[in-house]
């Protein structure tokens, strides 16, 4: 399992512990969702590039004319 790091910010105490079983589920539940929105937008920005890339424009012609 991971570890929890909790620091007080008046005393400056810090303790570390391990997690437990509901937060080592939301910690693999939360990697799971920022890799399917990392693969969205990857996903979206292939898309656009292909589509320029049929119009035979780049990036910048495309911002030139679309703003």
């Amino acid at each position: 399992m991971g570890k929890v790091v909790i620091v007080d910010a008046l005393t400056g105490e810090v303790v570390e512990r391990a997690q437990t079983a509901a937060e080592k589920t939301q910690t693999e539940k939360d990697q799971a969702e920022a890799e399917a929105q990392t693969a969205a937008l990857e996903a979206k920005a292939q898309a656009k590039t292909s589509a320029l890339t049929k119009l035979g424009l780049t990036a910048d012609e495309a911002a030139a004319l679309f703003g």
